[in-house]
């Protein structure tokens, strides 16, 4: 069996062991083993493990993951995002689905602070839906809300993905972060807008709330919320005028976040030992999968298979479009199946020599990357945020049904993406304007 015959049979094998539901990051690096075992000797695999996760971890730009993760699990434990709901309610209460456009608004902030659209889910899914299915919305709609926008947790800076994305093709993590705030806050908005048009033509999927603000209630509501926005823009405006790095940001985002806690009172012991520990568990799962995927990067590239691949793909069509559509295509099937940050580092070193021969911009192909993954947790069978949703709420509302709501969403999804390939300066134009 010569190299290129290994390559295909590894990839094969970590398909089917993650069809299986095996852990990602122990089939990548199980079937890395072997299979630099195969092609070369079992010397030269042991060397593999003992060299490639070392160099992988002391990545300085690594560091970043646990700060972000911690200033997200800091700010949700010590109730920095709690209001984000009740003020957007207030706000929007006179637009068409009002409900709902809230939950996306609030879902879009929270995930400013989180990093992680499941994380992002599973708390909305408690505040918002809850009420809506009160108001007597379609719970078609106010799960998919939720379920939908929740997905921006990936998106919107800081994000862990984007943080992975930049280790892995060496792209600045900082550009990568402006570059996605304009396509979130976009996504936001073109969400609230197919849920209006959507109550506008139906009205009976959101019935209209009557119910007025207390005097002071929205005053109180906004007061609420005011850490999380100062928080973010204190991360981001850091990053964007060059006076932190995204590791130094992560640090110093995770510092304001105990700061702002202490003044409100609401930092406890009981609350940091969370924080840290639940950190602690997120970074442990995100190393395992992304030492897996440095070793798989190693065994691709003995094998020669992404070159193989690479030239194939590029003998159907070598213009940048034709190659975006053929890679959302593999995405949007293979999202189906695997997680958003497995599928990532699993495509990658295949995908990265097309790329490359193609001279597609890395940094605007990452955003385009992040939101097909978002459209994979969407949709069936995996769709990581309806299961999550559809666990918060204890079966109260049918798998099928948060599918179905969550369909608006992914069509909306490919709506966007079709923007950002025609328009890429709203990728690009933020990440120009950055201090060097």
């Amino acid at each position: 069996m010569d190299r290129l015959e290994i390559g295909f049979l590894g990839v094969g094998a970590v398909l089917g062991l993650i069809a299986l539901r095996l852990p990602i990051g122990i089939v990548l690096i199980l079937v890395s083993f072997c299979g630099i075992w195969a092609a070369t000797n079992l010397n030269a695999a042991w060397g593999l493990v003992r060299a490639v996760p070392f160099q992988f971890i002391a990545n300085w730009s690594f560091s970043a993951v646990p700060m972000f993760l911690l200033m997200g699990y800091v700010a949700s434990h010590a109730g920095l995002t709690r209001g984000l709901f009740q003020a957007m309610r207030i706000l929007l209460r006179r637009v068409p689905g009002g409900l709902a456009c809230s939950a996306v608004g609030a879902t879009a902030l929270f995930a400013s602070a989180s990093g992680s659209s499941v994380a992002t889910a599973a708390a909305m899914s408690r505040i918002a839906i809850p009420e809506m299915i009160r108001a007597g919305y379609d719970r078609a709609l106010a799960t998919g809300s939720v379920a939908g926008s929740g997905t921006l947790g990936a998106l919107i800076p800081p994000s862990i993905l984007m943080i992975l994305y930049g280790i892995f093709t060496q792209q600045s993590i900082g550009a990568l972060f402006m570059a996605g705030f304009i396509p979130g806050i976009l996504s936001a908005l073109i969400y609230m807008g197919m849920i209006v048009l959507r109550v506008k033509f139906n009205p009976s999927l959101a019935p209209a709330v009557d119910k007025e603000p207390e005097p002071g209630e929205l005053k109180a509501a906004l007061f609420e919320v005011w850490p999380l926005p100062l928080l973010i823009m204190g991360v981001l405006g850091g990053i964007f005028t060059g006076v932190m790095t995204p590791t130094e940001a992560g640090a110093v985002g995770a510092g304001m976040a105990v700061v702002i806690a202490m003044f409100r009172r609401t930092l406890s012991f009981h609350m940091m030992r969370d924080a840290l520990r639940d950190a602690a568990s997120g970074t442990s799962v995100l190393f395992i999968i992304a030492m897996g995927a440095s070793m798989f990067t190693s065994f691709m590239g003995l094998t020669g298979l992404p070159r193989v691949i690479s030239d194939a793909m590029l003998s159907v069509g070598s213009d940048p479009l034709t190659l975006i559509i053929m890679i959302a295509i593999i995405y949007i099937v293979l999202g189906m199946f695997i997680d958003s940050i497995g599928l990532m580092l699993l495509t990658l070193p295949i995908l990265l020599p097309l790329l490359s021969a193609a001279d597609v911009n890395m940094i605007w192909f990452g955003i385009i990357v992040i939101k097909l993954l978002e459209i994979g947790l969407v949709t069936p069978p995996v769709g990581l945020n309806v299961y999550v949703i559809h666990s918060a709420l204890r079966g109260a509302v049918p798998l099928t049904t948060v599918f179905r709501g969550a369909m608006w969403f992914v069509v909306m999804d490919i709506l966007i993406i079709a923007l950002l390939i025609a328009f890429p300066a709203i990728v690009l134009w933020l990440p120009s304007m950055m201090a060097k």
